[in-house]
């Protein structure tokens, strides 16, 4: 009885007419509920008011652009990363997201924002560039230079909770005054003078109704529209009317008017985008505007208020003249009711439904292959609820920018590749990553990243072919081998222990006799490569694939020499970025922070670096993947980058031509390309045919700075003379110059860890095969001749 009669005096404060008619309404709730269903629904609205309203999935964001003088960043690739985050080209104006550009320089105003190291304050900045580089970084206010100036990260993607309801929650005081009253005037003009439901307005509305022979009005407060939305189903029975009205009243008594107005800002349904349901004014503002909700002009606000009563028959993207109707009824009634003047009316008339410039990301989750490495990464630290409820904020190690190039060039590049051989049916996967620190800056796991579920990137096991030929190489290197020590590249059987003999064969079918051994890793001569990894001993070698990082018992077959191992993208660009980093295990990384919703940081991730091989025989094995490029077999990289960019890299081709493979790196990245069939059929395409021009368009898109490998002090050069070789080269000289390691260095293998194995399989000796002393002995000769 005691809640029948808090909301009789609720009620008794309306006076005149309408008294009658409220107590009335008192009469019916009684008679139809009682003073027990009244208690509870009264325990329903606090029980979610005061509890968790929503279950906030966890925002993904990428990483944050940083500018500073001397960045490699052209003004052209900042426009883009801009765009990418949301922000708009337009005039100088006193909201934050937006940039000008203007003489060779860029003005922005960046937005406030919560990194994981704290709050900073969006400014107004100035960016000026000479020769692909930023050149000065000033405020625009004063000139004042600045150090490191952040630009707030693109919003990449969420995780859903199980209803795929997704939102950003605003408080208060995010509510511009301006949208306040827009919003007011068209749902509910008398918000803040009445308690919860207005009989005024639903007679008004219903006589409407009546006339026109349609709904053409609702009579619903903004109070009960939230108390729909928030706590009951859509039927439309009697009982769910009175409910309404009833626990709106209740919602009135219990919390005030701006906790009500922000739940509804943050609740009302506002479109859908795939499977994932558009909640809230600050996600619509950004799901259709790239803007947040203080920086809606007018227009756009009259649309998104418009969109309240159809949200899919009003959706600006389907139904443009439909949508362009309804905000001009919007801005008349806003007009009319004295809410903006004729000036502003008539601009906004005639401000386009959409900014056709923005770069749309695709909306939700854009980058599936990319937040699928997130998620695994995550569910190693978190619960599901936690990733899908606790409106966690994620930091990724994206980068927009090159995403975007790595799925543009995979698609374009695969399909020019499936035309110039008449394939059909090729699919592929890339990972670029910084090359000094291990950040996943972008990973696509298909040539159609938005379709399909299967992420190559991290799941496709495919032989690697040559790619693993480094790894013997610098067994060798850190052994006692030299650049110029000789191999014999010839032919070889090789038996097992069964009596089978194994006769590999290079690509070309021929022998090329005496080589030195950084020409048979550049021109990947497996005869050469075999023989020296059978010198070595296989079990030297799979110990420096697990030294790389590959962390795998890998059967000890002489097979492995060639690349018969499977391994994932994702694994071979852990192996490589050991030898980017100069023999440094740095375990990559997609996640750098994570932030509870209420900015409190909860973890962060700390670089972790390891020295597993000495500086010396890495920058010696890095020199010959250079030499690849420019004598070998990734010659062909030259139709994209130029030499004087010294690229590293290895191509990769496995059996019966299934795979193609590319793996290198420049001076601040690495990448790796896969290109081939998911059902492993012959598809006539090598390293060099097919996953080479795709990283050598990506690196040049994106910029790619040219590589300096640093040389450790152990380094000498030496001229090697090529008269004790036979010639498999067109070259004028007589001698090449090549690095060595001086003898006091060391082996250079520092790594003790690694996977215990069984006893080696046995292996024969090829039977025209010498020990490997004397030809140990020609190459040092070799130096001291010259």
């Amino acid at each position: 009885m005691k809640q029948l009669t808090t909301i009789t005096s609720v009620l008794l404060r309306h006076k005149g007419r309408t008294l009658a008619m409220f107590l009335g309404l008192v009469v019916v709730i009684s008679v139809l509920f009682g003073t027990a269903q009244i208690r509870r629904l009264d325990r329903i609205v606090q029980e979610k008011f005061d509890g968790k309203r929503w279950a906030l999935p966890a925002t993904v964001y990428a990483r944050p652009l940083e500018l500073f003088v001397g960045k490699s960043l052209s003004l052209d690739a900042l426009e883009q990363e801009l765009g990418l985050a949301d922000y708009r080209n337009q005039p100088q104006s006193e909201t934050s997201g937006w940039y000008r550009r203007k003489d060779g320089n860029l003005r922005l105003k960046s937005r406030d924002f919560h990194f994981a190291d704290g709050f900073q304050q969006g400014q107004e900045v100035t960016v000026s560039f000479i020769d692909g580089r930023i050149s000065s970084l000033v405020l625009s206010s004063d000139l004042t230079p600045l150090s490191l100036v952040r630009v707030d990260p693109a919003r990449i993607g969420s995780f859903l909770p199980g209803n795929n309801e997704d939102r950003i929650v605003l408080e208060r005081s995010d509510l511009p005054d301006s949208f306040v009253r827009a919003l007011l005037a068209i749902e509910d003009r008398k918000f803040y003078s009445h308690n919860g439901i207005d009989l005024k307005g639903i007679l008004r509305a219903l006589f409407s109704n009546l006339r026109a022979g349609q709904t053409v009005q609702g009579g619903s407060t903004l109070t009960q529209q939230l108390v729909k939305n928030f706590y009951l189903t859509s039927e439309r029975t009697l009982r769910r009317k009175v409910n309404e009205a009833v626990m709106a009243l209740l919602l009135e008594r219990r919390y005030d008017k701006d906790e009500i107005l922000t739940a509804y800002v943050n609740e009302i349904f506002l479109g859908q985008d795939g499977r994932r349901a558009v909640h809230g004014f600050g996600l619509a503002g950004r799901f259709y505007f790239g803007r947040d909700l203080d920086e809606l002009n007018l227009a756009q606000t009259a649309l998104l208020v418009g969109m309240i009563k159809g949200p899919s028959l009003y959706n600006p993207r389907r139904f443009e003249e439909r949508c362009l109707r309804r905000r001009q009824v919007i801005l008349d009634r806003l007009l009319a009711e004295g809410e903006i003047n004729s000036e502003s009316h008539s601009r906004a008339q005639i401000e386009p439904l959409l900014d056709d410039s923005r770069v749309l990301t695709g909306g939700f989750n854009r980058f599936p292959a990319f937040l699928d490495l997130v998620q695994r990464n995550l569910h190693v630290y978190y619960h599901h609820e936690d990733l899908t409820s606790n409106g966690l904020k994620i930091f990724t190690t994206l980068s927009p920018r090159i995403q975007f190039e790595v799925e543009k060039q995979l698609q374009l590049s695969i399909g020019e590749v499936e035309e110039k051989k008449g394939e059909n049916g090729l699919e592929g996967a890339a990972i670029i990553t910084d090359r000094s620190h291990g950040d996943i800056l972008a990973l696509a796991g298909s040539r159609h990243p938005l379709e399909g579920t299967f992420n190559r990137a991290l799941d496709a096991r495919r032989p690697v072919g040559s790619l693993i030929k480094p790894a013997v190489y610098l067994t060798g290197l850190v052994n006692g081998y030299t650049l110029a020590s000789p191999l014999r590249d010839q032919r070889i059987g090789v038996k097992d222990g069964s009596g089978t003999t194994w006769r590999p064969h290079n690509y070309d079918n021929r022998e090329h006799g005496r080589v030195m051994l950084y020409r048979a890793l550049a021109r990947s001569y497996n005869l050469a490569t075999v023989r020296l990894g059978l010198k070595l001993g296989i079990e030297k070698v799979l110990a420096t694939v697990q030294a790389l990082g590959i962390e795998e018992d890998y059967p000890d077959y002489p097979s492995f020499f060639l690349g018969t191992a499977e391994m994932t993208p994702l694994q071979v660009a852990t192996m490589y970025q050991t030898l980017a980093t100069g023999g440094f295990y740095t375990p990559l990384k997609g996640i750098y922070a994570v932030m509870d919703k209420d900015n409190r940081l909860l973890q962060t991730s700390e670089m972790a670096v390891e020295q597993r091989f000495a500086a010396g025989p890495v920058f010696l094995l890095n020199h010959a993947l250079q030499r690849v490029m420019t004598e070998g077999t990734g010659r062909s990289m030259k139709k994209y980058l130029p030499r004087t960019h010294a690229v590293a890299g290895k191509t990769g081709t496995s059996n019966d031509l299934r795979d193609s493979w590319f793996a290198g790196f420049t001076g601040s990245m690495l990448g790796v390309v896969w290109v081939g069939r998911d059902d492993n059929r012959p598809a006539g395409i090598t390293g060099a045919t097919a996953a080479l021009p795709v990283w050598g368009k990506i690196m040049r898109a994106v910029e790619a700075d040219p590589l300096a490998l640093t040389e450790p002090a152990s380094i000498k050069w030496s001229n090697i003379s090529k008269k004790n070789f036979r010639r498999t080269w067109r070259a004028s000289s007589t001698s090449t110059r090549l690095p060595f390691v001086k003898k006091s260095s060391g082996s250079g293998f520092r790594w003790t860890g690694g996977i215990k194995r069984k006893s080696a399989q046995q292996q024969s000796r090829p039977d025209d095969e010498k020990t490997g002393l004397d030809e140990l002995l020609d190459s040092f000769l070799d130096i001291f001749r010259q």
